[in-house]
């Protein structure tokens, strides 16, 4: 890192010690660079700083939380996760057209539909997608669009759209937060439209979260807890309001 780009940082960091947050256009004009240049500049910083929504904020600002990484939560709460896929096969039957999300959670899923028959998966995640390809009694419907690579997921302004045009018997849904009073969120915002589109449409609605998930917010907001039928979870959900709300599956 050179001496102006240790400037420009050291400026950045005065500014959000008075103001908190700071758009990048803002920074850029600060510092009298271009915007790709102050990215360079964080991308070589020692992460006191990051971008959040197109915003700088340090590290330790309380709204920032750290970037998803696809191996990392690979590997994270694994027994939990294929517990609770073992248990969402049950909702499963022969001849029904699932829509199983992005992310790791319900990657295991796929190995257990083998004991169903004449299934449909609908998906744009790619990981899952690789995994139902393997399996030559089930059809795949792969969700097309922009990759997205830190999920391995697509995203384009068309995908709700096409989820409408299928007759979806169950959505098995992942979330990376999961709050009472605050909803259901997850990481990515190209995530969102099919997800919700899936919620919209589909005949059974299931959510599907390990403890670590429980009462955690995240920036992209997508879903009210009442809006599914089923949450399959092996931690313990805060109480629920009496009328209406989902039916607790535990794992």
């Amino acid at each position: 890192m050179n001496d102006r780009s240790v400037m420009r940082l050291a400026r950045l960091q005065q500014a959000l010690a008075v103001s908190g947050t700071l758009h990048l256009r803002e920074a850029a004009r600060l510092c009298g660079v271009s915007e790709m240049t102050i990215r360079r500049d964080l991308a070589a910083s020692d992460g006191a700083m990051t971008l959040l929504g197109g915003r700088l904020v340090m590290a330790s600002h309380p709204h920032y939380v750290p970037a998803y990484d696809l191996d990392v939560q690979q590997d994270s709460h694994a027994l939990a996760k294929r517990r609770l896929c073992a248990r969402a096969v049950g909702f499963i039957a022969d001849g029904d057209t699932l829509f199983i999300d992005c992310g790791t959670t319900l990657l295991p899923l796929v190995g257990q539909l083998a004991t169903r028959e004449r299934l449909t998966v609908v998906t744009y995640a790619l990981n899952v997608a690789n995994a139902v390809s393997l399996l030559p009694e089930v059809r795949l419907v792969l969700l097309g669009g922009l990759f997205h690579a830190s999920s391995q997921s697509f995203g384009s302004d068309d995908m709700s759209a096409a989820i409408k045009r299928l007759g979806i018997n169950r959505a098995f849904i992942s979330a990376a937060g999961v709050h009472t009073e605050r909803g259901v969120s997850c990481f990515h915002f190209h995530e969102v439209a099919p997800k919700q589109a899936a919620i919209a449409h589909a005949e059974q609605r299931l959510l599907m979260v390990d403890e670590s998930k429980l009462g955690q917010v995240r920036p992209a907001y997508f879903a009210k807890l009442d809006d599914f039928d089923v949450v399959i979870t092996d931690g313990d959900m805060a109480p629920l309001p009496e009328s209406g709300g989902p039916r607790i599956v535990a794992a």
